[in-house]
């Protein structure tokens, strides 16, 4: 079963199918106790490298412990830029963000809502239906690959006024889960303020934050909860990975997808995503997913632009290195090596431990991915590794990630 993000297509028709399909599997092996059925909506779980189903354990964990347990994470980070070789556009800016002190009678959550709603948007194709968000006076709108696909153009609707207006859809990032919609900026509503950014880097457990979004369909629904972790890791919709993830318990479902996930100040934080479910049916049991605003900052302008955002490519597999016998210190195993890739040209095997990238030491998985997310395509590298005992250093030039995982 492919994952599922948080749109809402046919949701009840699928939930259905799918637990029909479950009992009939369960009658047919019986078991002394029968594990829940978990459904993967992005890389996987700490015990489970790989993508797709996984008949074990009580909740579809979405994240890929790239550190750890015999995970791995795809290390094909993105370098945000146009593909085109030019400068990349300036990122958006991040605005300062302090709590809002509530009016009399009215909860913060209450006052953000009412600030901030008016900005949010459903959006419609012919698959299904998700949520967007005003972020400028040039109408442009921020949402989820995932949700417009491969539609040129959208239904868009701000709840205020129920108008539905057309939207064209002026660029998608399947490797951050990212779309940019734009519409007449007449067509928006007076109340409806852009929606600014915070840096995500501020962002710590334990925040209070607020989700607005189109769930099942009901248009601008508010949630309200905190961030439960931070750097978790996603599987894009092209296979490739999304890092830096913010996990929160607010309540988010089906139909969610591209909605704002605000701090308490009503700053962008994150766009959201996916969720976990817990194999019975695809709602919230409290594990959501959004990708972090610095990354929306750093994307959404060339998609803006109408560019292709370039992604550089380093072509492996990896784990961490505790899974080697031999290790004394920390860094990233390879695990896989993709053949004709950059790190297959310049000499990396499986087997090899990643310790530093320029200089900079490499603790884990996620650290390497961390430094390739921050390089471009066409960027040298040095990669200083262990193998059977002895260090040496490996240059890699980096590449253009592909469209789809090889």
């Amino acid at each position: 079963m492919s994952p599922k993000h948080l749109w809402s297509g046919n949701w009840r028709a699928e939930t259905e199918a799918e637990a029909e399909e479950r009992r009939r599997r369960e009658a047919e092996q019986p078991t002394p106790e029968r594990p829940t059925r978990v459904e993967h909506h992005a890389t996987g779980d700490p015990q489970s490298p790989r993508r797709g189903l996984w008949a074990a354990g009580t909740v579809a964990l979405v994240v890929a412990a790239a550190a750890g347990f015999g995970a791995y994470a795809l290390i094909d980070g993105g370098g945000n830029g146009s593909g085109t070789g030019t400068a990349r556009p300036a990122a958006l800016p991040a605005t300062a963000s302090k709590p809002l002190a509530p009016q009399r009678g009215q909860t913060r959550a209450g006052q953000i809502y009412a600030a901030a709603s008016p900005a949010v948007v459903s959006i419609r194709t012919s698959s299904g239906t998700g949520t967007g968000f005003l972020i400028d006076d040039k109408g442009t709108l921020v949402t989820n690959d995932h949700v417009v696909e491969t539609s040129k153009t959208v239904s868009v609707k701000f709840g205020t006024d129920g108008r539905t207006i057309s939207g064209e859809v002026r660029g998608v990032d399947p490797s951050s889960d990212l779309a940019v919609v734009h519409i007449d900026p007449s067509a928006a509503p007076p109340d409806a303020k852009p929606l600014q950014f915070a840096d995500s880097r501020g962002v710590s457990v334990g925040d209070t934050v607020i989700a607005i979004g189109n769930p099942f369909g009901l248009d601008r629904t508010a949630t309200e909860g905190i961030v439960s972790s931070l750097g978790r890791t996603l599987q894009a919709p092209n296979g490739f990975q999304i890092d830096g993830v913010i996990q929160t318990d607010a309540a988010i479902n089906p139909g969610n997808s591209g909605g704002p996930l605000l701090d308490d100040g009503g700053k962008v934080i994150g766009v959201n995503s996916q969720i976990a479910t817990n194999g019975v049916s695809n709602g919230n049991v409290g594990i959501g997913f959004a990708v972090p605003s610095n990354t929306v900052r750093q994307v959404v302008p060339g998609l803006e632009q109408g560019k292709t955002v370039s992604h550089a490519w380093l072509g492996v597999e990896t784990g961490s290195s505790s899974s080697d016998p031999t290790s004394t210190s920390g860094g990233a195993q390879i695990t896989d090596v993709t053949p004709g890739g950059p790190a297959d040209d310049a000499g990396l095997q499986v087997g090899d431990v990643v310790t530093k990238i320029d200089g900079t030491a490499v603790n884990d998985a996620t650290d390497l991915s961390t430094a390739i997310n921050g390089k471009a395509a066409g960027d040298r590298i040095t990669l200083t590794v262990r193998r059977a005992g002895d260090q040496q250093q490996l240059d890699v030039r980096l590449r253009e990630r592909p469209a789809h995982i090889p």
